[in-house]
């Protein structure tokens, strides 16, 4: 691990040196590449050196506990070796955590789509409250949220809905989202009280680039149509919507959102791009499904990994086993405890595996 961190070390210094480079400040994609690389390395090259400063600490500690000392000098001294001991272990810890692999995509903005399953009306208006609980925690974290496309139902829920979240680290906080969210209430639509149970689906993509996938105009068929808003009425009279299907794959996206037919297409597009970018990274995870599979995965589209049970304002993560009583806050965007502890059971996962 010390190799690991002196050699992580290392090139962060010479980085340091680079980006004082007159050359390196004139070419903007080096300048932009090193600048990544530092600000990735940091977190790790700072544990380092408060490592390091601690060990020496704790060396001239150690060695004055071998000295004459008074009875008042030595508690200190002992003192100070517990608390340089303990924090040498936690620095530790920490620094195991830093050196796992990073996902490439962490970095990722990333296209939420999400779909009214099981339950009609009621998973469409589900489908609604967790747009606006992704949005609200988007907006807490500084992120851009833009829609790419909708189909509402009749009571104002969404049967579907696609949407970007842009912001640096979106795909490292929201792939854990990706799976079947169960909720449990009374819905609008039920005049007899009872409480039903509706699903609606989560599927969270990083973007993907055009450098990430080439689509070649001959691969693509793109159809025009009118927008059509809840109950399939007709909500425009040009043909700005626009559907792009990638024949090779079958892969179909749609896009109506916006005015223009240009824009439309475009967003289409990047949505395709990302489909099929997420369709390689599945079928290349499903290779390895057999002997590398984490309980806190985040590939699985039908796994159940959420219960929303509005009754008893509770909220369970199936998959790490967590529960809360604060239905109100999570819905309200305030989901950075369930994703740090996801997170959190991740990392331990990998340790455990010694990845």
């Amino acid at each position: 691990m010390l190799d690991r961190l002196q050699s992580l070390a290392d090139r962060y210094d010479k980085l340091s040196e680079l980006l004082c480079d007159p050359d390196v400040a004139n070419d903007t994609k080096k300048l932009r590449d090193y600048s990544k690389e530092q600000s990735d390395l940091q977190p790790a090259y700072e544990a380092y050196t408060e490592y390091k400063r601690v060990i020496e600490e704790l060396d001239a500690a150690k060695a004055m506990q071998a000295e004459k000392l008074d009875d008042e000098m030595r508690d200190m001294v002992k003192m100070e070796i517990e608390e340089l001991s303990a924090r040498m272990q936690e620095l530790e810890e920490q620094i195991r955590i830093l050196l796992l692999p990073k996902d490439p995509n962490d970095d990722k903005n990333v296209i939420v789509e999400i779909r009214g399953a099981a339950g009609g009306d009621e998973a469409a208006l589900f489908a609604a409250d967790l747009y606006r609980m992704y949005t609200r925690y988007a907006d807490s974290q500084g992120w851009r949220v833009e829609i790419m496309d909708v189909n509402e139902s009749d009571l104002g829920g969404f049967k579907e809905i696609i949407f970007m979240i842009n912001g640096r680290g979106a795909y490292s906080r929201m792939k854990y989202e990706s799976g079947a969210h169960r909720v449990q209430r009374i819905p609008a639509t039920e005049s007899g009280g009872r409480i039903h149970t509706s699903t609606s689906t989560v599927a969270v993509m990083p973007e993907a680039e055009e450098v990430d996938v080439e689509i070649l105009d001959k691969d693509i068929r793109v159809d025009t149509f009118c927008s059509s808003g809840a109950g399939g009425q007709s909500v425009n009279t040009t043909k700005s919507a626009v559907r792009v299907t990638h024949i090779p794959t079958g892969i179909v996206a749609t896009c109506q959102d916006g005015k223009s037919q240009n824009s439309n297409k475009d967003k289409a597009l990047q949505v395709l791009r990302t489909r099929i970018m997420d369709m390689m990274r599945q079928e290349e995870e499903a290779k390895y499904a057999g002997e590398r599979k984490s309980k806190v995965g985040t590939g699985d589209r039908s796994e159940r990994i959420r219960t929303y049970n509005f009754p008893q304002s509770r909220v369970t993560d199936h998959r790490i086993g967590l529960t809360l009583h604060k239905l109100d806050q999570v819905m309200n965007g305030e989901i950075d405890e369930i994703v740090s502890a996801l997170t959190i059971a991740e990392q331990a996962e990998l340790m455990e595996k010694g990845e």
